[in-house]
């Protein structure tokens, strides 16, 4: 499988919804060559299931289409698909619109990590301002080299989250104002787990390896209880800063969870939750949005 096809369902705004030109790719970071292959069907594609291949391509699609011109990260990170984060971007923007919430939005990135993805994404595409906030020192360290090197200090500003029981208190003050948050949580629920997902995401296509194609520690990929855990926990915790974001927003990759929200946020009062589903290939997933303000 090439995901080098044409994506079906990105957002009409995405840049990435066409194959990828590699050509203008290699032209603008020439060490994605080694890595560009023609297949049998004569288009030109990348081994998806090679980590250095897949990291090199998502600097490309940085550097070409969002002017990033530094962004490195340690191989043990989750290395983010620039079509899929981007798409989050998109979506929050029509979320902003729709409320009319237009000039200078800053948004709050729960779990920036160390690639700073959404912020880097959202700022070139928006430009919005963000506060970037992480458990990882070592996460945030690397994240802000990112920022420094592509000079924009003064539009993305990075906390330490010092609990990993706590997402807003230490991070937010009681007068600050988000337009609103955003968040991809950890999807699973131990490193075994996270280890079987991967194996059954490259049977499916077709490759036989014990290696993850996309990286990822701890932090990034688990959470005591799961991807339901950690939702849940941060709708709660997001009733304790109701005046701070007029959106809350996740990603849910799993859509049994979304039920479960929708009823817990009814009790902690939001006054308004919606929906948005996300299609990438045959990927589909949602964002929650919700907010206690009118």
């Amino acid at each position: 499988m090439s995901s080098n096809k044409k994506s079906k369902g990105l957002h009409p705004n995405n840049k990435h919804s066409q194959n990828y030109d590699f050509d203008i790719l290699c032209a603008d970071f020439p060490s994605l060559k080694e890595f560009v292959f023609t297949n049998k069907f004569n288009t030109q594609t990348i081994d998806f299931a090679n980590p250095k291949a897949v990291k090199s391509l998502n600097t490309a699609l940085l550097k070409t289409y969002y002017q990033i011109e530094h962004w490195n990260f340690p191989d043990e990170n989750l290395c983010p698909p620039i079509p899929g984060r981007v798409d989050y971007i998109h979506h929050l923007n029509d979320l902003l619109n729709a409320s009319g919430i237009k000039d200078t939005i800053k948004i709050l990135d729960i779990g920036t990590g160390a690639t700073c993805i959404y912020p880097l994404l959202g700022n070139r595409t928006y430009s919005w301002q963000f506060v970037g906030t992480d458990i990882d020192a070592e996460s945030l360290k690397n994240s802000q080299l990112i920022i420094d090197s592509n000079n924009l200090s003064n539009k993305i500003a990075l906390k330490l989250q010092e609990s990993s029981d706590t997402i807003f208190s230490e991070v937010v003050f009681d007068n600050q104002q988000f337009s609103a948050s955003m968040c991809n949580p950890p999807f699973y629920s131990s490193q075994y787990e996270a280890v079987e997902a991967n194996a059954r995401k490259l049977k499916g296509l077709g490759i036989e390896t014990t290696q993850r194609n996309f990286g990822g520690n701890q932090n990034e990929l688990w959470y005591k209880g799961g991807e339901k855990a950690f939702l849940h926990n941060y709708l709660y915790q997001s009733s304790l800063f109701k005046n701070n974001c007029f959106w809350y927003t996740t990603l849910v990759s799993k859509k049994e969870n979304v039920e479960s929200m929708l009823a817990s946020l009814k009790k902690l009062g939001a006054t308004e939750i919606k929906t948005i589903p996300m299609h990438q290939g045959n990927k589909v997933t949602r964002i929650v949005a919700w907010t206690f303000q009118s």
